[in-house]
């Protein structure tokens, strides 16, 4: 998968993977990753798929309705692309946190809901649920944080609850942070996860 790795001056922070939002590259998140763990080294990564000449982690129906068989296949294909990330770059595959954005949130969220090893922990910023009616993996002590907008046109507040719900019965630790805007990513909310980052996993 096309992405960009930087080697950061802490090398025991966590590596902080990160997935753009649809339209984004591997280099939107960069700024983001700096304000949440300037020590760590970054792996960014760019969508495999095309929506209209955007790049996009997994292909979608129609607004909200994903393709769950691509998401299921794109899911698997990232896991095994950052076995093969850590073994190019010599990171700790143990050691990763995803950082992601809308699309990008959904596609990090889909790998912990499929694999109870994939992640340390994960800011999932706007995210909705990837898939219902499976069995999630045992995430005991994987932290997670949740960015929403109580005005979220994309993603309702009530998705966001069943999110939260859904991770943190299958052990997860779970912080949700509310924000009164909508899809956008705010200033207030990357210093919130900043400060959960330090609080969780620095």
């Amino acid at each position: 998968m096309r992405h960009l790795y930087q080697q950061g001056s802490d090398a025991a922070a966590p590596v902080l993977v990160l997935f753009h939002g649809t339209g984004g590259t591997e280099t939107d998140l960069l700024p983001l990753a700096e304000a949440i763990s300037p020590g760590s080294s970054v792996l960014s990564v760019r969508g495999n798929v095309l929506e209209n000449g955007m790049p996009r982690f997994f292909r979608r129906l129609a607004e909200g309705i994903f393709d769950e068989e691509d998401l299921i296949f794109r899911t698997t294909e990232l896991y095994n692309f950052l076995d093969e990330a850590a073994a190019e770059h010599g990171f700790d595959r143990r050691n990763l946190v995803a950082v992601g954005y809308s699309n990008g949130a959904n596609i990090a969220g889909s790998l912990l809901f499929h694999y109870p090893d994939a992640l340390r922990g994960a800011i999932l910023h706007h995210p909705m649920v990837p898939r219902r009616g499976i069995a999630l993996p045992d995430l005991t002590d994987v932290p997670v944080f949740i960015g929403a907008g109580r005005n979220d046109p994309i993603c309702s507040p009530e998705e966001t609850t069943e999110l939260e719900a859904l991770l943190s019965t299958a052990g997860a630790e779970v912080q949700v942070h509310w924000e009164s805007a909508g899809h956008q990513l705010t200033r207030s909310e990357v210093i919130a996860a900043a400060a959960w980052m330090k609080n969780s996993l620095l």
